[in-house]
């Protein structure tokens, strides 16, 4: 009976807009709707789709702000058992290593875990990066982009998806997995769920409950940050060809003026 912990992470609605704050050009998160990130819904279904199959336990697993209760709350009304939350003001503008890491320690705060799940990569930060660096941390193998998850026994199976074909994975657990979007369809949550998500249990802590140190993480200590940033500018208009029975040609003017062609 595996026990798996799934990443999830609050992010800005892709229907939002979202921009950097002036301040220090990290994501300004109060400017738009939070949701919890779709890839992560993949992510939960996945896990709670084996332990339907084989028993065991499903732990979420978030850092973010005090908000980011609200996508923890979804994930269990999902399905989900409990959660973990890591939230601390110290951790602003964290880096993807930095992060990791606080993710690693917090893992450590669950026992016996067999399996970590996340998506492939989250819709606001687009790094990619966190399954592979968390699982050179744990010391788990790593198992990415995976677009079908199978269990057996002490070992697990994934079939990666890529543009010259399908490549088959195998390790022994525990292990790393990322998903991708073609793994499944989640569920939505009934109202039974939403109803015990509110009674099910998540563990807060901060970077000090975990043995880090406030100085390792934030913006000022990150291994990368945004210098400077600037809106995007307004669409400028299109130029309308007229067809008088040249309208071909023009357009062939047009594209080749602008060297497309």
């Amino acid at each position: 009976m595996p026990n798996i912990v799934v990443l999830v992470k609050q992010v800005p609605d892709t229907y939002s807009e979202r921009k950097l704050s002036d301040s220090d050009h990290t994501l300004d998160r109060e400017s738009a709707d939070a949701v919890l990130d779709e890839i992560n819904e993949r992510a939960v279904e996945e896990a709670l789709l084996i332990k339907e199959a084989q028993g065991g336990e499903v732990t979420v697993l978030s850092v973010g702000p005090d908000r980011a209760t609200e996508a923890i709350r979804k994930a269990l009304s999902m399905g989900a058992d409990k959660a973990v939350h890591v939230s601390d003001p110290a951790l602003h503008g964290s880096c993807v290593l930095q992060t990791s890491k606080v993710i690693a320690a917090a893992i450590g705060k669950v026992d016996g875990v067999d399996l970590v799940i996340a998506g492939n990569e989250a819709t606001d930060g687009r790094s990619g990066a966190v399954p592979a660096i968390l699982a050179e941390l744990l010391g788990y193998p790593q198992l990415t982009h995976a677009r079908k998850v199978t269990i057996e026994g002490a070992s697990i199976k994934v079939e990666r998806e890529t543009d010259e074909g399908i490549t088959h994975l195998e390790a022994s657990l525990p292990a790393v997995v990322s998903v991708g979007e073609k793994i499944n369809e989640p569920r939505y949550p009934s109202f039974k769920g939403i109803m015990a998500a509110k009674k099910k249990p998540v563990e807060t802590f901060t970077v000090a409950d975990l043995g880090i140190d406030a100085g390792e993480v934030g913006l000022a200590n990150a291994s990368s940050s945004v210098l400077e940033a600037a809106p995007k500018p307004p669409r400028a208009a299109g130029q309308r060809v007229s067809d008088e029975g040249d309208g071909g040609v023009k357009i062939a003017e047009y594209l080749i003026a602008q060297k497309l062609i």
